[in-house]
């Protein structure tokens, strides 16, 4: 959709969230709520996007990326947000200017285009929905098709009270319009602030058409204030990332209990089950099955694998494996398919080649396992040396006797075998069987 630019209004406070970070910057489902604003209006054809930002916010803005920040020194009211804004920014002739909130991240990019169709017919729309009479929106008082003008609640009547329809704080105008209006707000009020909602009055005043657009789902047009705000948002955002996830094709057996981020890859036939978090870009193969009690950051998962009651950190995990039940893998650890990991297990940056297994209580860091080798329960690759990290080499088809110690650095050959109980500080040449501590040689048969 060309010719339009959008322009969020992101530089508030939000003293009622009681916290030093932005308001817009709080998170949920993995991503601060200005991001799926941003999202949305992408989606909606914005070819142009900037937010009118704090000093404070700039560092943390640039790292967000997907938009020009514009800094508002003083923090004036809507109105001035507004007109910073436009002052910033080239005259674009014939356009249209899309104006949000960076705390409403539940809109869509069917609000924003329907907002963007209607300006067709006047200077302005703006979005409105059905409130009821508790509501701290502003009221739309109408005449006829058109809005008339918008009353604050602390400046309404008891009639203008009773109005239902009330003002979602979204607006699509015309650029030459908006240029105007900015210059026209005035801050004769206690608190001596410029607002967007008077320009409403103004053009509808000088006979600009003025038009609503009534969406029907209150819910979606929710602006975020604090964290009791924040956390029902977070419950609508998760609701729709797991219908959307499931309609794709995937199992999630109970979506209140399953906690989803934007951005994953999820195979068919996958299921998920309860108490289950995945996050941060992680991929995961078909027919897999997730939980209960997992968590997934930043994981690739291969096809037919089963994670149950663990969590896989910054790792890759090939076909056909089984993780769980509270394993841990993490530090971009790397299991071929087929590969076993069982009860208790932690893995930091080990390489696991097909075929392999640790059923039970060990420790394996910074080691490379081959194929179809078997670390017994309680083996554990003593890995710092009080200085530096080292690794642990260990060949295809070797078995790791029960609460070996392998003291790194150590390679352990092909076919090997440690007994139980050894403490394994020189390396073991292939088809090589050793126990003790430390482990030596054991006679030959």
């Amino acid at each position: 959709m060309s010719g339009v630019r959008a322009i969020v209004l992101a530089a508030g406070k939000g003293t009622r969230m009681k916290s030093t970070l932005p308001k817009v910057f709080h998170e949920l489902c993995g991503r601060p709520m200005l991001w799926w604003v941003l999202c949305a209006l992408r989606d909606a054809g914005a070819d142009e996007i900037v937010a009118v930002i704090s000093p404070e916010m700039e560092e943390r803005f640039a790292a967000l990326g997907g938009a020009r920040g514009i800094v508002q020194k003083e923090q004036l009211g809507t109105g001035h947000a507004l007109r910073v804004a436009l002052e910033a920014l080239p005259t674009r002739r014939g356009g249209r200017v899309l104006v949000t909130n960076g705390d409403m991240p539940l809109v869509t990019r069917e609000i924003f285009t329907a907002a963007l169709d209607a300006v067709g017919s006047g200077a302005m729309a703006l979005v409105t929905l059905r409130s009821g009479p508790e509501s701290s929106f502003g009221r739309v008082v109408r005449k006829g098709n058109r809005v008339e003008r918008i009353v604050e609640v602390r400046d309404a009547t008891l009639d203008e009270r009773a109005i239902e329809e009330t003002n979602a704080g979204i607006y699509a105008i015309d650029e030459s319009a908006a240029r105007d209006v900015v210059g026209r707000i005035g801050n004769d009020n206690a608190q001596r602030e410029y607002y967007l909602t008077d320009a409403v009055g103004i053009l509808a005043a000088s006979g600009a058409g003025v038009a609503p657009v009534l969406y029907p789902e209150g819910r979606d047009l929710a602006g975020i204030n604090d964290r009791v705000e924040l956390a029902v948002a977070r419950q609508r955002m998760n609701e729709r990332l797991c219908a959307s996830y499931m309609r794709d094709g995937v199992t999630i057996v109970d979506p209140e209990r399953t906690y989803l981020e934007p951005e994953l890859t999820i195979g068919r036939d996958t299921v998920i089950y309860p108490n289950t978090q995945i996050g941060r870009l992680s991929s995961i193969g078909e027919g897999c099955t997730i939980g209960p009690n997992a968590r997934l950051s930043n994981a690739t998962v291969g096809n037919r694998t089963e994670i149950r009651e663990s969590v896989v950190l910054d790792s890759t995990i090939g076909d056909g494996a089984h993780v769980g039940p509270f394993a841990h893998i993490r530090g971009e650890s790397v299991l071929a398919d087929d590969v076993r990991i069982g009860n208790f297990v932690e893995l930091k940056n080990a390489r696991l080649e097909s075929g392999s297994k640790a059923s039970h209580l060990s420790y394996l860091g910074d080691v490379t396992v081959g194929e179809d080798t078997n670390v017994g329960a309680g083996t554990i690759t003593c890995n710092f040396d009080g200085k530096r990290k080292n690794r642990t080499t260990i060949g295809k088809r070797a078995l790791i006797g029960s609460n070996s110690s392998l003291v790194a650095p150590v390679e352990i050959g092909d076919d090997a075998l440690t007994g139980a109980g050894s403490v394994v500080t020189r390396d073991v040449p292939a088809g090589e069987r050793v126990a003790g501590n430390p482990a030596r040689p054991l006679p030959k048969k």
